[in-house]
Parts: C-alpha cells; structure tokens; sequence
C-alpha cells in the first residue's frame, strides 16, 4: 500500500487546519527565531527541526509524503489538540507557549 493511501482524510485535513500559518509565514519564523545577535543559520537550516519538516510536508502533494512525514503530521495534530483544547478558538497565551506553537506552524492568535 502506498503512503498516501495510508494518509487518512481526517489527518490530511486536521493537519492542514492546525498549522494555520503559510509556508511563507513559517519560513519567516523559523529564520526569525534561529537570528542570534552574533549569528544567523541558513534559510534552510533555520528555526527547530519538527518546524523545518513541517514546511517541507506543506511543500508536498499528498501523493508525495513518507512514512515519516505522516508520523510528524500526527504528532503536530497531538502537540496542537492538547495545548489549544476542542474550540481552537484565537487566544492569547504566554509568549513561549505561542512561540513554541508557531515553530510547528500554528499561530494560537489566527483563526483556524
């Protein structure tokens, strides 16, 4: 069986809902977040790895995606369902917690 015949429907769509930010927004994250006052990384070394993946997994069609790309999809869906609760309603939070959220692609603050 093909890997994206492995995808269901309800995690294609749940991914694509709860990482809410674009591709181009995410890049500007990641590079924002990974700037030092000394340094900067490469555009495609920038920001932490599961948000790296996460923007190559939006950069793919579904027919494109591994194994390992559904095993991050799933785990983004887990980490956004238990910090944002059913209603995913915009809110505001502490500043790492929003920031910890946006470095997987979802923005706490945008409606979903």
């Amino acid at each position: 069986m093909a890997v994206s015949e492995q995808i269901s429907d309800t995690l294609w769509n749940e991914f694509h809902t709860v990482v809410n930010m674009t591709s181009r927004e995410l890049q500007e994250w990641l590079n924002v977040e990974s700037a030092g006052e000394e340094t900067e990384q490469l555009p495609d070394q920038s920001g932490k790895a599961t948000g790296r993946r996460v923007l190559e997994i939006l950069g793919k069609r579904r027919t494109d995606l591994t194994e390992d790309d559904v095993k991050v999809m799933q785990r983004v869906c887990e980490i956004v369902r238990s910090q944002r609760g059913p209603d995913m309603e915009p809110q505001a939070g502490g500043t790492g917690w929003r920031h910890g959220l946006m470095d997987i692609g979802h923005d706490p603050l945008k409606p979903v």
